[in-house]
């Protein structure tokens, strides 16, 4: 159902099933997949392409324009994968033309509440991004990793697969995969055990890592 009051430019592409809720904005070029839900007030500027089976809450806003100053209105991206939890305030920017053009999230993704996705970052698979988690430009998130809240990511940092970032830690480096990092600037603090084990890994890999 598209509730009367949303606003959807005549170029947007809704597929089968898609939800808009009251006074949401889907700009121009817009591309959703089958089986979307987005909530009220929600805004999904041009040229943002989002999968299937996705759940946008209100107030969040995707495919803005990136906070850059080189930015000079080029025509570049935000692209979301299936099964993607978008939660309320969440901002997604476009890409640069300098950076890629695009800004990626996999599938099957959780960010919470004021998670902030910069431009062009690349986020994998199963990552969760706690309450006001913050990722600046050029971040790559790899697939299963945790941020935790009010994380703060500096530009071009490289989290690892099934890593941890726990709460309020600032990340100006690089995390490996398979680790749990924390502190007020990131220390390392061994293998993130837990999230291996909830993802089925065998106790001799584990010890292995260890």
């Amino acid at each position: 159902m598209i509730h009367p009051t949303a606003v959807i430019h005549p170029s947007a592409e809704l597929g089968e099933g898609v939800e808009v809720g009251p006074y949401s904005v889907i700009g121009e070029g817009v591309r959703i997949g089958d089986g979307t839900w987005i909530g009220p007030h929600v805004v999904i500027d041009r040229w943002t392409i989002i999968g299937r089976n996705c759940r946008i809450y209100q107030y969040a806003s995707i495919g803005t324009p990136p906070q850059h100053i080189r930015y000079r209105g080029e025509e570049t991206y935000v692209i979301i994968g299936d099964g993607n939890v978008i939660r309320e305030f969440v901002t997604i920017n476009r890409g640069t033309a300098f950076g890629g053009g695009k800004t990626t999230v996999g599938n099957n993704n959780l960010l919470m509440a004021y998670a902030h996705v910069a431009h062009d970052c690349r986020l994998g698979d199963y990552v969760v991004m706690a309450n006001a988690a913050q990722l600046a430009g050029h971040v790559i998130v790899e697939d299963h990793a945790i941020i935790g809240g009010v994380v703060a990511v500096h530009q071009f940092v490289r989290i690892g697969r099934y890593a941890f970032v726990g709460g309020a830690t600032a990340v100006p480096k690089d995390i490996p995969p398979y680790v749990t990092a924390s502190g007020i600037r990131a220390k390392l603090y061994g293998i993130n055990v837990t999230n291996l084990r909830r993802n089925g890994f065998p106790e001799e890999v584990i010890t292995a890592l260890k």
